[in-house]
């Protein structure tokens, strides 16, 4: 394992030495007294682990494509901006806008996120993105969402566990909250359903991924019932436009 002390080193500088360390090889690389720094794990490509002692800055693993990054304490803003593979685990809170326009890979987060999660996710064939929260989310969760998954447990808070207008301009995938959503906090673009048998299977088998990653009971996490939101058009402003 390649161990590097992020104290007082300029996010450029961090980033570089991450980089060449990846390019010598390195499949474990540990972060020392990270303090804010920027794009950390961004862009990187392949099969290697990096934990993050500290804070780290905005756009952590932005463009990631395959390692996984384990974060120790919180986040900032931007995780998983665009990623297209890989796994992010925070063990703490992160901030506003994240897995923009996130494209494959996982991302879960051990306590609350701030607004505008999941804005503009995708999915493409095979790929098919994943959040999970396991605290409470801001507003605009999953706005203008187009594909992928968001699951938001809201685990030992009571309700409003989300901010409102959930789902606005929602086209693709779906939304699991664990609870009652109540309709006013809803986007006009996603409608609510009773999770299927089927629904909880799916659930069953993120939700063991995520538990073990933080020492929490499956069962319990899933002793609650499930709101499901889907999309209620796949082209929900096709009338804004001429064709």
């Amino acid at each position: 394992m390649m161990e590097i002390d992020a104290k007082g080193i300029y996010y450029r500088d961090l980033n570089q030495k991450i980089r060449e360390a990846v390019a010598g090889g390195e499949k474990e690389i540990l972060l020392h007294n990270v303090n804010g720094q920027r794009y950390i794990g961004a862009g990187i490509r392949g099969k290697l682990n990096i934990t993050v002692e500290g804070v780290p800055g905005n756009d952590l693993a932005a463009f990631m494509d395959g390692p996984t990054i384990i974060v120790k304490a919180n986040a900032q803003d931007g995780v998983s901006n665009t990623m297209n593979d890989g796994k992010v685990v925070i063990h703490g809170n992160a901030g506003d806008v994240l897995g923009y326009g996130m494209r494959g890979g996982k991302l879960f987060v051990r306590g609350n996120v701030g607004y505008r999660v999941g804005i503009h996710m995708k999915a493409y064939r095979e790929k098919s993105p994943l959040i999970i929260t396991g605290g409470v989310a801001g507003g605009f969760l999953g706005e203008y969402m187009a594909g992928g998954i968001i699951i938001l447990l809201g685990l030992n808070v009571k309700n409003p566990i989300v901010g409102n207008y959930v789902g606005t301009g929602m086209h693709g995938g779906v939304i699991y909250i664990r609870g009652k959503v109540e309709e006013h906090q809803l986007g006009k673009d996603v409608i609510p359903s009773e999770p299927t048998d089927d629904d909880v299977k799916f659930l069953k088998g993120h939700l063991k991924e995520y538990c073990e990653h933080f020492n929490l009971d499956l069962e319990a996490v899933l002793d609650e019932n499930f709101t499901k939101l889907l999309p209620l058009s796949q082209r929900p402003y096709e009338t804004l436009y001429a064709y």
